[in-house]
């Protein structure tokens, strides 16, 4: 495993901070570049990565910023040429040595939480989600959405890029629905289960339809994650190291030595399937002094889960 962090496109503490951690791959979460609009243009992506390179960064992984939208997820109106542009995405990325693209295949709204400031060890904040006060809730203005629309439209998607990705030399990585549920208010969401996952990689068999293995997920869907990581190994292209107590319908982020997954069996068994791909602590504790702007991802909590990560890879070192 290379252990890896979250950094800006542009050069600020964070990125210091990494070099002094020994940590020398990128993950980008966010392309502000040109205006915004155009992530997937060479030129742009050229002068991205070569920010990273002159400061010895490379970019390992770019998640969150795939230039598609509900249209391609359900095969609506412009998903074809949304689809061209992705492809153009992965050319570009493959002539400039990033391996790495992970996206997700949740409609509407993404990364649920009902709860961002829940107090956990010695007063830091972390995040959480409970079903019961979204039962009632309105229905997203995207509903109805039935699950095979996404099925169909995951479908066309990766007969169209995973070709792409081969000749790049660009690997996808698809994270799992966050919260792992069958439906949130009106929307169906199908990357839910180890099972779903099975089947995804089935409909396209390349290493390069892979999973962004996020442990909190597989952990909230009920399952134990370090078998289900040598389960599903040969597929993971990318892993967030995280955890959480309770389940998919009700759950609290955990700090990482503290939650209910054995870490180190984790760490083990990434070992015993021979990943060597980029690992990024996710969701982290806000500490003190930090005013919880962006719940999940201030930095203190990424320094402390990326120095306990290491200490775990370096007892787990053959």
């Amino acid at each position: 495993m290379e252990p890896a962090l979250i950094l800006p496109p542009v050069r600020d503490e964070r990125w210091d901070l990494a070099k002094q951690m020994g940590v020398d791959k990128a993950v980008v979460h966010t392309l502000e570049i040109g205006d915004n609009s155009r992530p997937w243009r060479y030129e742009e992506l050229l002068d991205l990565t070569q920010r990273f390179s002159d400061y010895g960064l490379d970019v390992e992984v770019i998640e969150g910023c795939v230039p598609i939208s509900d249209d391609t997820r359900l095969g609506r109106a412009g998903r074809d040429e949304e689809i061209e542009r992705f492809k153009r995405y992965l050319l570009h990325l493959g002539k400039l040595d990033v391996p790495v693209v992970a996206y997700d295949w949740m409609a509407g709204k993404r990364w649920a939480r009902t709860s961002t400031a829940i107090p956990a060890r010695g007063g830091s904040l972390t995040t959480g989600y409970d079903h019961d006060l979204m039962r009632d809730a309105p229905d997203q203005n995207l509903a109805p959405v039935e699950a095979d629309e996404l099925w169909a439209g995951l479908e066309h998607f990766l007969n169209e890029v995973v070709p792409i990705a081969e000749e790049a030399g660009v690997k996808l990585a698809l994270h799992p629905d966050d919260p792992p549920l069958g439906n949130i208010r009106g929307v169906d969401r199908i990357v839910t289960s180890i099972e779903n996952y099975e089947r995804i990689m089935n409909l396209y068999d390349s290493e390069y339809n892979g999973i962004t293995f996020c442990q909190g997920n597989f952990a909230a869907m009920g399952a134990d994650v370090p078998r289900t990581i040598r389960q599903l190994g040969d597929h993971i292209n990318f892993v967030h190291f995280r955890d959480v107590e309770g389940d998919a319908e009700r759950f609290v982020e955990t700090w990482h030595d503290s939650g209910p997954t054995d870490m180190l069996a984790c760490i083990e068994a990434y070992r015993d399937v021979g990943f060597e791909g980029p690992a990024r602590p996710d969701h982290v504790p806000t500490m003190t002094g930090e005013d919880n702007d962006n719940p999940g991802y201030m930095t203190l909590g990424r320094l402390y889960a990326t120095g306990y990560m290491k200490g775990l890879l370096e007892q787990t070192a053959e």
